[in-house]
C-alpha cells in the first residue's frame, strides 16, 4: 500500500515538474516573442508628442506592454550623456531604435550599423551625415524630418508682419547642434532681406541661459526668436517666463511652446510627425530595410498665435496677421 502511495505521488510530481517547466518556456517564449523599440532621448521630449507615438503604433495594432516594449533612456539635456544611453539599449539588443532629435540620432548611427533607426524631427538628414539622400537614404537609418527650407525666414517675416517697427530681434540657438546652426543661417538671410538686425545668442548648455537673459535685458531687442533643441526645450519654462515679464514679442518653432505660453510658433505639426514615425517602426518590425524606405519631409505646417498670452503682455496682433494664423488660443 506504501509503495503505491509513493508511486502515485512520483507521478503527480513529475506531472507537476512538466507543467510548470512548460509554462515556463511559454512565458519565456512569449517574452521573447514582444519586439523592442528603444527610445533614447536628449532632453525631454513632450507628453504629447509621445503621446501621438503611442497612438500611431496602436493604430497599426502595435500595444505598449502587450505586443511590444518601449525601453525609455532620457538624459534630460545632458546631451554628453546620450551615447552612454544608446549604448546601453544596442547591448539590449532592441529590435529598433526611435529617435527624436539630431543627437540622439548622431549617437545611434555611430553606436550601431546593424539595429535599424527611426529619426523624426531630426534637422536636415542629410547635411548631418544621417543619410546619403533622403530617396535613397543607405544604411540603417530613416524616418521624418522636420527640416523644410525657408522655415526660419518665414519666422522672421511674421514676426515683422506683427510688429512692424522691430529693427533688432534676439535669437537663442544652439551652435552645437546641426538643425539650430542651418537655421540661424536661414534667418541671417532673412534678416538682410527685412533690413532686420540679428543679436546671436548662443546657449550651448544649461548654464549660459543667464547671460543670455542679462544680454538681452541690456541691449532691449524688439523681439525673440528661438530655434528649438534639446536645451532650449529643458529650459522652455524660463524662457517663456523671460518673455513675458520683459513683454517681449517672441516666435518659436514648436507647437508646445505656444501651448504653454508662448506667443507665436510657425512650424510642422509636430504631433502628426510622430504618429506618422509609427509607420517606418510598423514596417521595419515587419522586415523592411531602413535603406528601402525614403526619408519623408512634413507636408503640413502652422501657424499658431497665443492671443491669450498677447493680451496679458500688453500686445496686440493685427488683424491681418490674426487671419492667416491656423489656430488661435484666446
Amino acid at each position: 500500500m506504501e509503495k503505491t502511495v509513493n508511486k502515485k505521488f512520483f507521478v503527480i510530481l513529475l506531472v507537476t515538474l512538466f507543467l510548470f517547466s512548460r509554462n515556463l518556456a511559454d512565458a519565456q517564449q512569449g517574452q521573447k516573442a514582444l519586439q523592442t523599440i528603444g527610445f533614447p532621448q536628449g532632453g525631454a521630449t513632450p507628453a504629447s508628442l509621445v503621446d501621438a507615438f503611442r497612438q500611431g503604433l496602436r493604430e497599426l495594432g502595435h500595444v505598449e506592454g502587450q505586443n511590444i516594449l518601449i525601453q525609455y533612456r532620457r538624459a534630460e539635456g545632458k546631451l554628453d550623456q546620450i551615447a552612454a544611453l544608446v549604448a546601453e539599449l544596442v547591448q539590449l539588443k532592441v529590435d529598433v531604435i526611435f529617435t527624436a532629435n539630431t543627437p540622439a540620432a548622431l549617437a545611434a548611427k555611430k553606436a550601431t550599423t546593424s539595429i535599424p533607426i527611426v529619426i523624426v524631427a531630426a534637422s536636415d538628414p542629410v547635411e548631418s551625415g544621417l543619410v546619403d539622400s533622403l530617396a535613397r537614404p543607405g544604411g540603417n537609418v530613416t524616418g521624418l524630418t522636420r527640416f523644410t527650407t525657408e522655415l526660419s525666414g518665414k519666422r522672421l517675416e511674421l514676426l515683422k508682419e506683427a510688429f512692424p517697427k522691430i529693427s533688432l530681434v534676439a535669437v537663442l540657438w544652439n551652435p552645437g547642434i546641426p538643425g539650430p546652426s542651418l537655421a540661424f543661417k536661414e534667418t541671417q538671410a532673412a534678416a538682410q532681406a527685412l533690413g532686420v538686425q540679428l543679436q546671436s545668442l548662443e546657449v550651448r548648455g544649461l548654464n549660459d541661459f543667464d547671460k543670455a537673459f542679462s544680454t538681452i535685458a541690456k541691449k532691449r531687442p524688439g523681439a525673440l526668436m528661438v530655434l528649438g533643441d534639446a536645451v532650449t526645450i529643458l529650459q522652455r519654462p524660463r524662457i517663456l517666463d523671460f518673455a513675458a515679464k520683459r513683454r517681449l514679442p517672441a516666435i518659436y518653432d514648436r507647437t508646445d511652446d505656444v501651448n504653454g505660453g508662448g506667443l507665436m510658433s510657425y512650424g510642422v505639426n509636430e504631433p502628426e510627425l510622430f504618429r506618422r514615425a509609427a509607420t517606418y517602426i510598423d514596417k521595419i518590425l515587419k522586415g523592411a530595410k531602413p535603406a528601402d524606405l525614403p526619408v519623408e519631409q512634413p507636408m503640413k505646417f502652422e501657424f499658431i498665435i497665443n492671443l491669450k498670452t498677447a493680451k496679458q503682455i500688453g500686445l496686440t496682433i493685427p488683424p491681418n496677421v490674426l487671419a492667416r494664423a491656423d489656430r488661435v488660443i484666446r
